[in-house]
């Protein structure tokens, strides 16, 4: 059974692109459903942490001693401090900010990295239903720079049914290239493939096709672990482990103004600013530029 969305905002913030800002509030679309297996003292049934160990000395070390280097070469690094580490972090916007509409096409799944929801907030549903509804007639998604806990992301804005999705994306330096590796050449008949072979091929790919239902695909290792927890709990073979408190997260707010004039005003400066990259660039005549240099000289002269 597929776990519901918490109703609980991990995010606060605004969609904006243009003059526009569509107040919004991002939850988690996914849940990791793997097998932690979390180390205990088997003698007091404590959490264990993991050691700060000096590799070459083997010793335990403490926080204080502690600095954080960037490996520039082998065995060679630069030192940076927590303040220049922290002067570094993007600026806390609360806001995805678009920079560009693309087909959605245009993004390999290669590039999608996690999902969350996207829910309208402070009575922006209007705005958010023309964008969502926007997106999925011109058939384009919105690529948007956000900040989440201090890390900034590329992400894609997508319409999905009712809802708008932003999933964060992969930056283009984080995904390998391919060139080195073999791969048979496209096309039929370039690799090779024989149409009794391709007609056979793609009968069997129709014959095993169905409707997608994620329901009717398990992890059995996972199924196979927890009915042997289960058992355990039913026989009472159980311990208590205190659990470490959640973290508040940041939010935030946003305001949104008359959508209408806001579109327009967008509009309007994208047009000027369209034709002023467009106008011809005229050079003041020497005269003016002389008188203008003789009037900086004499300014300065007062001054000084």
């Amino acid at each position: 059974m597929v776990a519901s969305a918490s109703s609980r905002a991990l995010w606060k913030g605004a969609i904006s692109f243009g003059l526009v800002h569509i107040p919004v509030a991002l939850h988690t679309a996914t849940t990791e459903q793997g097998l932690n297996f979390d180390w205990l003292d088997k003698r007091s049934m404590d959490p264990v942490g993991y050691k700060r160990i000096n590799k070459r000395t083997g010793k335990e070390i403490d926080k204080e001693d502690i600095v954080k280097g960037i490996e520039y070469e082998d065995d060679h690094y630069v030192v940076l401090s927590q303040e220049e580490i922290a002067s570094a972090y993007p600026k806390a916007t609360q806001t995805i900010a678009i920079e560009m509409f693309v087909p959605a096409a245009d993004i390999p799944f290669i590039y999608l990295e996690r999902p969350y929801y996207v829910t309208p907030a402070n009575k922006g549903e209007k705005v958010y239903a023309l964008l969502r509804e926007t997106l999925s007639r011109t058939e384009r998604v919105g690529i948007a720079r956000v900040i989440i806990q201090t890390k900034q992301h590329l992400a894609a804005l997508i319409p999905s049914g009712s809802a708008l999705v932003l999933n964060l994306l992969r930056w283009g330096d984080e995904i390998r290239s391919s060139e080195n590796l073999s791969f048979p050449a496209e096309g039929v008949r370039e690799a090779g493939i024989t149409d009794k072979e391709l007609k056979m091929a793609e009968q069997l790919v129709m014959d095993m096709s169905g409707k997608w239902d994620p329901d009717e695909f398990h992890d059995s290792f996972k199924d196979e672990i927890m009915k042997l927890v289960k058992e355990k709990v039913e026989t009472g073979d159980i311990q208590t482990v205190a659990q470490p408190e959640e973290v508040e997260l940041q939010r935030g707010g946003a305001q949104i103004l008359d959508l209408t004039e806001l579109l327009q005003r967008s509009l309007k400066k994208r047009t000027d600013n369209e034709d002023r990259d467009r106008r011809p660039v005229r050079k003041p005549p020497k005269s003016t530029t002389a008188s203008s240099a003789s009037t900086r000289g004499a300014h300065k002269r007062r001054v000084g």
